[in-house]
Parts: C-alpha cells; sequence; structure tokens
C-alpha cells in the first residue's frame, strides 16, 4: 500500500509539473498544408508552410562580428542583446537556384517503393498575413497564377513572419492510387514534433484529407481510402486527448465517482454529448473572439477538474438516498463540463483545418471519434487500477480514491491560479 501510495503521489505532481499553463490553445501552432492534384501527366504538389522550417538549421560559423553566418537568403543583427534573422529580400529578387535545392528536401514521394525527386517549378515568399487563402485546391492554384508580389519585403521582415508557397511537379503517365509523402527537413526549432501536417488528395475517385503531426520525417501512406483518411484524425484525436493532462485528471476523476458501470456510463455519455456540441460551435466560430475568451475557458477547465474530483469524494459523505438524487444533477453538470473541455478540442482543429476545406464533416467526426477512444482508454486503465488496489483490501482502495481525488484538487487548484492570473 505504502509503494503504491508514493507512485500515485509521483505521478500527480510529475503531471502538475510538466504541464503547459495554457493546455488547449497552441494558437502559434506551425502548420504544412499540402495539395495533391492528380493530372493526366502525373501530380501537381501545392505545398504551403513557415519559411523557418527551410532555413533554422543553415547557419554557418561565427564571423569576426560574433555572428553566425546567415542561412541563405536571410541576414542576422543582434536586437536587445538577441540574435534574429532577416529575410534578404535582394536575394529573393535573384534566380532562387539554391533555395530550390532546399526546398526539394522538404519532400520526398515514394511510389512502387521508390523514391523520386519532385521538381521544384515555383516558389513565393509572402510576409505573414499578405498571403492568398490556401484551404482548396483551387485556392492553392490560382496562388500561383500571378507573379509574387515582393513589396511586402521593402522593409525588414523577420524570417519567422515569413510563409513559402511551393509548386512541385511530379511527372508519370500511370495512375497512382497509393504514395508516400515524407521529409527530410529537421529545422530543430521548437516544439516542431507538434507539427501540423494536412494532405488533401485530389484523386479521380474523389478528396480524401489526411493529417499527420511532427515532421513527416517517417512516411505518410496517402490512398484514396476514406477509411485511412479519417483513421489519421482519429488517430490525433486519441493523441490530444492523452497528451492533455487536465483532460485526463478530469476522465480519472470522473471514474472516481462512478460507483457503479451504469453511473459511468451515463456520466461519460453526458460529457460526450457536451463537448460534441462545442466542438462542432466552436470549430466554425460560434464563439467568442474576446482575448478574454480564451484564458477563461482554460481557467473554467481546470475548475471542472475540481468539481468533479470533489463529487468523487462526496459517496462517502452522503446517503444512498442523495446520491441516487444527485446523480441527475452531476450528468447535467457533467455535460456542461463536456461543452467547456470541447472549446478546447475546437481551437485545435480550427488551428489546423479551414471551415472552407473539403470533408470538413468527416474530418471533425473522425477526430472526435478519437477522442472518446483516449477517453475509454483512461478509463480503462484507471478501472484496472483501481481493481488491482482493491484486490489488496477495501481499505486500500479508498486510500487510492482519496490520493487521486485530492492530489487532483491540489493540481487544478494550481492551474486555477496560473491561468486566472492573466485577469489580474
Amino acid at each position: 500500500m505504502k509503494y503504491i501510495s508514493k507512485a500515485i503521489v509521483g505521478l500527480l505532481f510529475l503531471v502538475v509539473f510538466s504541464s503547459d499553463v495554457f493546455a488547449h490553445f497552441k494558437l502559434n501552432l506551425n502548420v504544412r498544408i499540402i495539395h495533391v492534384e492528380h493530372r493526366g501527366d502525373g501530380l501537381n504538389i501545392y505545398m504551403r508552410l513557415p519559411m523557418p522550417y527551410l532555413v533554422a538549421d543553415l547557419l554557418g560559423e561565427m564571423n569576426d562580428e560574433g555572428l553566425p553566418l546567415p542561412a541563405p537568403y536571410t541576414s542576422n543583427a543582434i536586437e536587445n542583446d538577441i540574435l534574429v534573422h532577416y529575410v534578404d529580400t535582394n536575394a529573393l529578387n535573384g534566380p532562387l537556384f539554391e533555395m530550390k535545392k532546399i526546398v526539394q528536401k522538404s519532400l520526398k514521394l515514394t511510389t512502387d517503393g521508390k523514391g523520386s525527386n519532385l521538381e521544384v517549378e515555383k516558389v513565393y515568399f509572402y510576409k505573414n498575413g499578405t498571403q492568398s487563402d490556401f484551404s482548396t485546391l483551387d485556392e492553392a492554384k490560382l496562388s500561383f497564377m500571378v507573379q509574387n508580389d515582393l513589396n511586402s519585403f521593402r522593409e525588414k521582415v523577420y524570417v519567422g513572419d515569413t510563409t513559402v508557397d511551393v509548386l512541385f511537379k511530379y511527372r508519370s503517365s500511370a495512375d497512382i492510387d497509393e504514395y508516400s509523402l515524407s521529409s527530410t527537413l529537421n529545422p530543430k526549432l521548437p516544439d516542431q514534433d507538434e507539427t501540423a501536417n494536412i494532405i488533401l488528395d485530389y484523386s479521380p475517385s474523389g478528396v480524401q484529407v489526411f493529417r499527420e503531426r511532427g515532421l513527416l520525417l517517417t512516411p505518410l501512406t496517402i490512398t484514396t481510402s476514406l477509411l485511412d483518411a479519417m483513421s489519421t484524425f482519429v488517430k490525433e484525436g486519441v493523441k490530444h486527448i492523452l497528451d492533455g493532462n487536465d483532460h485526463i485528471l478530469f476522465v480519472v476523476c470522473l471514474v472516481l465517482g462512478s460507483l457503479s458501470l451504469s453511473r459511468l456510463l451515463w456520466r461519460v455519455t453526458g460529457f460526450t454529448f457536451g463537448h460534441s456540441i462545442t466542438l462542432s460551435l466552436g470549430f466554425f466560430g460560434f464563439v467568442p473572439s474576446g482575448a478574454w475568451f480564451i484564458p477563461a475557458v482554460e481557467t473554467g477547465i481546470a475548475l471542472s477538474i475540481i468539481y468533479i474530483a470533489v463529487m468523487a469524494l462526496l459517496p462517502d459523505f452522503t446517503s444512498s438516498y442523495k446520491r441516487e438524487k444527485s446523480e441527475v444533477g452531476v450528468v447535467v453538470v457533467t455535460a456542461f463540463i463536456g461543452m467547456l473541455h470541447g472549446l478546447g478540442f475546437s481551437f485545435l482543429l480550427h488551428n489546423i483545418l479551414n471551415v472552407s476545406s473539403p470533408n470538413i464533416w468527416q474530418s471533425l467526426l473522425a477526430f472526435n471519434v478519437g477522442v472518446e477512444v483516449g477517453q475509454l482508454f483512461i478509463v480503462l486503465c484507471t478501472l484496472a487500477l483501481l481493481y488491482i488496489v482493491a484486490k489488496i483490501g477495501s481499505k486500500t482502495e479508498k486510500a487510492t480514491r482519496y490520493i487521486l481525488a485530492i492530489g487532483s484538487i491540489l493540481i487544478a487548484l494550481v492551474w486555477t491560479f496560473q491561468r486566472a492570473s492573466i485577469f489580474i
């Protein structure tokens, strides 16, 4: 019992000290969008990505001024004792031979087990905020039908504030029903493993949307199968809930307070119903847009953990009649809490998908299924833990529930103060 308690307490403190204050709304999430158009002569591939992905690892040795030699198409400077990188406008006006070589490393296509070098037809640069929409194939094609306007680079523009659009060509007379995409870029940027890759494949049989997280160092297989495409969003939904420590604590406490399977099913159903509603509403923008909204939702999520953890402790202090009478209220409140958590899911999706993207409802549904699979995994793990400690003895089982619930309350209190501090 002593060792189990120490392990649980250690796990809880690991959760609180390894968590982001704002767990869901990573609004600086880097997104790489790839549209693949099937044509009679092969594939046209339209890609948009942040410029740092192409040049961040290409800095040279230190020069006499104490600055590293700049990466291609950039210049360096020291501002407020910090090394900063600007886009070299003069270089952008040149033939871009070196940039095309760099860009070729950003995407590799494999068909029938054979890797192919993609031809780089065009490379365009935009100061963030000046680029056109890139959510559909028509928008992607339109962006390359005009000359690249570099007027926004007349003033100094940071590399980090620059977006790059690339048009690749893969020549083939054969029909391509399956291929893999990967990248050899490793810019060593913070949070690069969280890069959101969206691949939209436009084949004669229809449009499929694929989702993959990271740098694409491992090839992602693209097919014409709707199930294959949706499975990538299911996987993302699972990852999202398992990466969210506050979601994990909430579901754990949900299990702790459900002393029967029927109660657990009702509570999980209420939570699912709630977050399914706001996941869709939040994604389509039917929520406030004020600066206060994101911190308010994050604070509310932390408070929801405290509420459900307290509910997990109450059965030991109330009569069975009161427990039955209050259970309906708990399910209703759980549904409202689910709506709160659903907003967290929706803001992540809103940053990796656009409302006008193809197959949007299939992607939303698949992501939501992934969230449910992730929740089910947490539920099963928690039930397994409680089953093991119950075998040791009822006192051990009760002590474990108390440790988990009270530990969750303490952690959520820390999160509440951290997240609410922005209002002070």
